[in-house]
């Protein structure tokens, strides 16, 4: 039997502050409306950064500016309106940031989400995240899937429309499992994907397929990926997952037969390991961890009962 879990309340991605306000979307003359105003808050997304100032005291804030004559020929996406009534867009510019995460910008600098998301308040989380996901659909469906013309962003930045037959079209998030699965000894299951580097160990994961539940999902890709057999799965939380358009739905799984046969596809290495081992292996970097904003991160650190920093670990 599972032991009965919290569900885990502190993913870094799953938080959000702003009234989404989806309603005032199918106000055709919105965001001109928006950007004609001063007090309207905008973000400006450059490929996948955008700019953050740090106080004094090293906190992150997003640097929200006002609206510019030139937002009304780029793509916006309304975000909602804080609690005072305030309109937040994110305005998707045309001259991406390349390089690292950091890089220096005239009053702050241009950064990841995977660099800061754990940093951010609730609402620059919420706004990050969404920026980034929108813009990702946005770039991915520039053309109409049934004829092959060029589509158009409408309802303020959250549908396309086909500018040859009209039809609409709507962001999508793919959902996929992650799950840290333990055997009767309560010891962690952790692979290493063929595409990573050696060392670089995390719980497994995958996308659910068409008419199949959440749980079942969960017992196929363990099943597909290490050949254990799944006894029971209980769901501990879910966050999105930019990159580029996911939702992570995390579960903590149990297996009565821990004998592991790997596909060799799927999975390089796999390997069971008891709290004592996995903090060894962290302090000595014979393994990393996934990073801050994960829930993968947090599915280990629930089984751990710390935070990987707190025993020596080191996120990739």
């Amino acid at each position: 039997m599972l032991p009965t879990h919290d569900v885990l309340t502190d993913l870094a991605l799953s938080r959000g502050a702003l009234d989404r306000a989806g309603l005032e979307r199918r106000d055709d003359g919105l965001v001109e409306r928006l950007l004609a105003d001063r007090g309207t808050r905008v973000v400006r997304l450059r490929g996948e950064l955008l700019e953050v100032v740090r106080d004094d005291s090293g906190a992150v804030t997003l640097a929200f500016s006002a609206p510019q004559p030139a937002d009304v020929e780029r793509l916006v996406v309304d975000l909602g309106r804080d609690d005072e009534g305030r309109a937040h867009l994110a305005v998707v510019m045309s001259d991406p940031i390349d390089g690292a995460d950091w890089a220096d910008g005239s009053d702050g600098s241009w950064v990841g989400l995977r660099a800061v998301g754990s940093e951010l308040s609730d609402r620059d989380a919420g706004v990050f995240t969404t920026t980034l996901a929108l813009a990702n659909w946005h770039a991915r469906n520039t053309h109409c899937p049934r004829c092959g013309a060029l589509t158009e962003p409408v309802n303020a930045g959250w549908v396309r429309r086909c500018t040859a037959e009209g039809s609409e079209h709507y962001p999508r998030t793919d959902p996929a499992v992650i799950m840290a699965v333990v055997d009767s000894d309560d010891r962690l299951l952790l692979g290493r994907s063929p595409l990573w580097p050696e060392g670089r160990f995390s719980v497994l994961a995958g996308f659910v397929e068409p008419g199949e539940s959440f749980e079942a999902a969960v017992a196929r890709e363990v099943m597909e990926e290490v050949g254990v057999v799944v006894d029971q799965a209980r769901y501990l939380g879910n966050q999105p997952w930019p990159f580029p358009a996911s939702v992570m739905i995390g579960f903590i799984a149990t297996t009565r037969d821990p004998t592991l046969r790997l596909d060799p596809v799927e999975m390089a290495e796999a390997r069971w390991v008891t709290r004592d081992e996995y903090v060894a292996a962290l302090r000595s970097d014979e393994i990393r961890t996934p990073s801050g904003i994960s829930i993968a991160k947090r599915l280990i650190e629930h089984w751990l009962g710390a935070s990987v920093e707190s025993v020596g670990g080191r996120p990739f």
